[in-house]
This record gives structure tokens, C-alpha cells and sequence, in this order.
């Protein structure tokens, strides 16, 4: 047996809550930006829709469902940076999804330090492992929400968080994601696999 749902025939907060119930994991972009008139009182916040758009050029997304201050700061400035959001930081990460005044800094309200970007003005959080640091692409209108484009133009990861190949060790990041409801995800058990090639399926490979 399975149950139906028509989107249509819900209020949109009902299915909001449907849809981010099976979406997941979301991974988390914890975004700094900074308003373009008071670039002393940065802005940070979490948004739980983000992904990866583009390699070549690198392009990340995230999306402000209704207009938040992280979208109007990156309207105004065209800057932003995408913090990795550590389980170490479950609290601080929360708490930064608070509905301030938008002359309230979060960083100082729940006591995180911002550390110097290198290629944008807004800040990074010092406390988390890795950055990314990006310059306006484009924005995309749908309905209530706007997704947010932005080109990498530079990356950062604490060295404590780097394996011996060269890249971030993701038992060292430990990062968050969200579920549905108010449930959040931590990173559990990795599995490791590669993708099987078309000519070693033929040979008859599998997982």
C-alpha cells in the first residue's frame, strides 16, 4: 500500500514539510555574506537546499525560500561564502537559523569568530573546516523562493581536515545535513564503492 499526495489539493506549508521529508540528506550551506552599507555586521545563516551546478566553471547553489538577508546582502554586494557546516558546531549551526533583526550579526550572537576571506569581503567562520569563497552568477526566481548562484573563486580547508591524498578527509569533516521535521543528519557509516565501467559490466562486474 502507498499513500498519495497532491501537492495541489495541500497548503503549501503541508507539502513543504512532505517534500523536505524525503529529499534527504540536504547538505548544509552555511552562508556569510555582509550588508552593503554596514560590512561590519555580517550576516550567517544556514539553508539546507545546495548543491553542486557547475565544474567547469565551478558553480555552487542554494536557494533562499522567501527573501532572507543572506539573498539581499548577496543582491547588494554580490559576494558570498559557503561555510562547511561541522557537527561540532550542531548548536552554533542552529542557533544561526534564528530569525534576527537584520542589524544583528550573528556571528556575534551566538559567539562564532569570522576570519578574513581571501578573494571576498564577507567572512569566513573560523571554526569550520573548510570555505568556499564566491562572486555572483546569476539568481533564479520560482515562485517564493530565488536560487543563488555563485562562482567559486576560492577554496580553503583546515589542514587537520586534509587526507594523505590531498583532500578533505570526510570522517575529519563531519558534516551536518538536514531531514525532515526538525531532525538533522550526522555523517554514520561510509561506504565506499566505485562505479563500475561499461566494458568491465560486459566482462561481467558488478557491485
Amino acid at each position: 500500500m502507498r499513500t498519495d499526495f497532491d501537492p495541489s489539493a495541500m497548503a503549501p506549508h503541508a507539502f513543504y514539510r512532505l517534500l523536505t521529508s524525503v529529499v534527504v540528506p540536504r547538505p548544509i550551506a552555511w552562508v556569510s555574506t555582509v550588508p552593503k552599507d554596514r560590512p561590519d555586521r555580517p550576516n550567517l545563516a544556514p539553508h539546507s537546499f545546495f548543491s553542486v551546478s557547475c565544474v567547469q566553471p565551478p558553480i555552487v547553489q542554494f536557494t533562499s525560500v522567501t527573501r532572507k538577508d543572506s539573498l539581499r546582502n548577496v543582491e547588494e554586494t554580490g559576494q558570498f561564502v559557503v561555510n562547511l557546516a561541522p557537527e561540532g558546531l550542531f548548536k552554533e549551526i542552529n542557533d544561526t537559523g534564528t530569525d534576527f533583526p537584520s542589524d544583528v550579526s550573528e556571528f556575534g550572537a551566538v559567539g562564532l569568530e569570522p576570519e578574513p576571506s581571501l578573494r571576498v569581503k564577507p567572512p569566513r567562520v573560523a571554526a569550520s573546516p573548510a570555505a568556499l569563497e564566491c562572486e555572483l552568477h546569476s539568481l533564479l526566481t520560482l515562485g517564493d523562493s530565488t536560487v543563488v548562484f555563485g562562482r567559486v573563486v576560492h577554496a580553503v580547508v583546515s589542514e587537520e581536515a586534509l587526507a594523505k591524498d590531498g583532500l578533505p578527509d570526510i570522517e575529519r569533516l563531519r558534516p551536518l545535513s538536514r531531514l525532515g521535521r526538525d531532525e538533522w543528519g550526522t555523517l554514520g557509516k561510509v561506504l565506499e564503492k566505485p562505479r563500475i565501467r561499461w566494458r568491465d559490466w560486459q566482462r561481467g562486474e558488478r557491485s
